[in-house]
């Protein structure tokens, strides 16, 4: 088992190199691929051809121990991937028959009555001898190819000798996002794993608040003193993540005392071990401003908190839209907490469905710090509620003025009676904006119960 795994990431499709799509799956293989040891030397994009794919499969292996390629694997004519692949190593090709299997059920499933496409089984077509890891979301399966001598072709057996690719493993992902995330995360992960000597541990603070720089400066004595584990802030829209990650030697347990060969959970433990410390300090630093860590999304950390306390929720959303609305019902359960949401964008609509009082709106406008109060404690009555959660701004481009520009954001909360508003004045393009105010006005009702 190896320490020092080194990767490239290879994107396929001209779309990328056309700027149609940006090409968030290599910055997704490059946090995934650090969390388990591994380096990424390179990032590579290259369209759909057959003889730059080649040279690109050429130079990446020149450096790399593991090429990961995204994009390619479908049943059109220009999906090339698996087949340049399959020259590349000296292999046939063939049906996978258990893809096979999962694709037509697939199309049974979801097509009921349509013809199958005609062209449908070439997802299923791999190099021959390669692994496969399924998809569970898609149609064309993730494929894997190691050099093997004894499986290349006679005819190609010298060229691809003299490629020294002994100990090379070339991953090949589907392109579409939501194939592709879910399928490395479930099999390919645990995969190289395997192939690492090392064990990673990580846990990643989930931070509102504070920007990545702000966040960086209160933990830079600890970010410089870093070893095992290490700190690593990560900015996103309207918060940071901190991810802190240690690392230990692999330990081959004993058969006897393993239910999985090459695990043993002393590893985890003693990594995990390490981790503790380290971010203690981080809370401690930081505080409030952690909402969760890992996984946990700030709607899941609200929508627990009004259950726990028996509270229901109201919202009325002018600049957002239905954004907040939409991260809540975005969580099993939250009908026992969620009563009504009301998208409420024109001063008439503030008037009739949340009872905003035109004086109101006329002596200090819809973007307002009174107007965001009386939205809340409308929504609230207008639901019969506990709790009214309101947004009001201006997203942009145009509507600013100097008294208000674009980015000011009022937020509303009334809780049983009592009424609070936050300011905001935040940066970015229109959908920026409204996100950022979404998470802002999550993280204000999360800091309120």
């Amino acid at each position: 088992m190896r320490t020092n795994i080194i990767a490239e990431i290879l994107t396929v499709g001209t779309e990328i190199l056309l700027g149609n799509i940006v090409n968030h799956n290599a910055a997704f293989l490059s946090r995934e691929l650090a969390a388990l040891g591994v380096s990424v030397y390179r990032h590579t994009s290259v369209g759909d051809n057959a003889e730059r794919l080649a040279a690109a499969f050429a130079r990446a292996f020149e450096d790399a121990d593991i090429v990961i390629t995204t994009g390619g694997l479908g049943p059109t004519l220009d999906d090339i991937t698996k087949y340049v692949a399959a020259d590349f190593f000296g292999l046939e090709t063939e049906i996978h028959e258990e893809s096979r299997r999962r694709i037509f059920a697939r199309y049974d499933s979801q097509f009921t009555g349509r013809d199958l496409p005609e062209n449908v089984e070439r997802n299923a077509i791999i190099p021959c001898g390669a692994r496969v890891f399924p998809n569970d979301n898609g149609a064309a399966p993730g494929i894997c190819v190691e050099y093997n001598p004894a499986n290349t072709s006679h005819k190609l057996a010298s060229q691809v000798r003299s490629r020294n690719l002994q100990g090379k493993l070339l991953i090949m992902l589907p392109g579409p996002p939501h194939e592709m995330q879910p399928m490395f995360s479930d099999y390919v992960a645990a995969f190289l794993r395997e192939k690492s000597g090392l064990v990673f541990v990580s846990r990643t603070l989930k931070i509102i608040g504070r920007g990545e720089t702000a966040v960086e400066s209160a933990l830079r004595d600890l970010i410089d003193a870093q070893t095992n584990p290490t700190i690593a802030p990560y900015a996103k829209v309207g918060e940071v993540h901190v991810r802190v990650t240690a690392r230990q030697a692999r330990r081959v347990p004993e058969a006897a005392h393993s239910l999985e060969v090459g695990c043993d959970c002393r590893n985890i433990e003693d990594a995990a071990d390490l981790l503790a410390p380290v971010c203690d300090e981080i809370y401690a630093r930081l505080g409030e401003q952690i909402y969760a860590e890992d996984n946990v999304t700030l709607a899941e950390v609200v929508v627990s908190a009004l259950k726990k306390n028996n509270l229901t929720l109201a919202l009325a959303e002018s600049c957002t839209g239905g954004l907040i609305a939409a991260k809540i019902v975005d969580i099993p359960g939250c009908s026992s907490i969620f009563r009504e949401g009301f998208v409420t964008y024109s001063n008439e609509a503030k008037i009739a469905r949340l009872g905003v009082s035109e004086e109101t709106l006329a002596a200090h406008g819809a973007v307002s710090a009174e107007t965001a109060a009386a939205m809340a404690e409308g929504a609230a009555k207008a639901a019969g509620a506990d709790i009214g959660l309101s947004v009001t701004g201006i997203a942009g481009p145009d509507g600013g003025t100097a008294e208000k520009p674009v980015g000011l954001v009022y937020i509303g909360l009334y809780v049983k009676g009592k009424n609070a508003v936050e300011r905001h004045n935040l940066l970015g393009n229109r959908s920026v904006i409204r996100t950022r105010t979404a998470i802002f006005a999550l993280d204000f009702l999360r800091r309120s119960v």
